[in-house]
Order: C-alpha cells, then sequence, then structure tokens
C-alpha cells in the first residue's frame, strides 16, 4: 500500500463532523452510576484531536457546582444512588444525559440484586438519551451538540 492510498484510508475513517464551530460553552459532569467503563472510554475518546470536543466549547468539570449538564453512565446500583442525589443537589441547572442502554434500562443487568430503580427527581429531568452499548464517539458529540442547539439547558 502506498502513502497515498494509506492517506486516503485514513481520511475516510477519522472524519471531523460536519457540524458548524459555533461556540456553546458547556461544562458537563460525568457520573458513572457502575459501568463497565465501556462508555467512559467513549467519553475519553471525545477528548482526543479527532473529535476535539474543546472546539465546541464544551469541557468535563469535576465539580457539579460548575456543571449545566449530568451525564450519566452506567446502571444504577445501589453503592451510588446517594452519590447521584448528592451530585444532583449541587448543580445549579438539573438537567440529565443518560449514555448508553445501561443507563435506559438496566442493559443486560437490569434483573440483578444490585440495581435500583432511580429516583423520580433523576427520571424527571432527564432531557437526552444516547442509545448504543457503548455508543459510538461521534453519536454522544451528536447528542451533545443536540443538546446546545435545542437550548434545552436555559
Amino acid at each position: 500500500m502506498d502513502k497515498k492510498q494509506r492517506q486516503k484510508i485514513i481520511g475516510t475513517n477519522t472524519q471531523k463532523p460536519h457540524i458548524p464551530k459555533k461556540q456553546y460553552f458547556l461544562f458537563i459532569r460525568h457520573l458513572d452510576c457502575g459501568s463497565c467503563n465501556a462508555c467512559e472510554l467513549e467519553l475519553n475518546t471525545l477528548m482526543n484531536p479527532v473529535y476535539d470536543i474543546g472546539q465546541y466549547g464544551i469541557e468535563f468539570v469535576a465539580s457539579p457546582r460548575h456543571a449545566r449538564l449530568l451525564a450519566i453512565t452506567g446502571i444504577f446500583t445501589r453503592n451510588l444512588a446517594e452519590a447521584a442525589q448528592l451530585t444532583l443537589e449541587a448543580m445549579l441547572a438539573r438537567r440529565i444525559m443518560t449514555i448508553g442502554d445501561c443507563a435506559k434500562d438496566g442493559g443486560e443487568l437490569k434483573n440483578s440484586y444490585a440495581i435500583v430503580s432511580r429516583p423520580k427527581e433523576i427520571e424527571e429531568n432527564i432531557i437526552q438519551h444516547i442509545p448504543g452499548c457503548p455508543p459510538a464517539p461521534m453519536d454522544i458529540l451528536n447528542g451533545i451538540l443536540a443538546i446546545c442547539q435545542k437550548r434545552l439547558l436555559k
């Protein structure tokens, strides 16, 4: 394989999304409620040079007090129910995005003894769900940008 063919193959596999470069300035707090870490790997992929969510003004923050959106991954386990509740209470704008099939209905582990149902307060504040096991980074990025474009965070 010569150099031009290799560049053509690499270029088609790593194309940037066709999204207008508009700055949104969105801060996201990620909360893992008991996942297998596949969704977390895809979220970390969003920060590499291929997807580069920073170019859209989107950042992950460590404190829920700074966040305008809470991204929940994984099944809702007993051990993390209190952490999820405290995180939501610390946020000013209570908006939640669930990522992955486990976050929606429990996925493969929905019949486990360690799973609890989400509190009503969390269910009411979910504004977006991104399906997949795990969802592709492009799907996650498009979901985040859809939230920004619909202005669901006000």
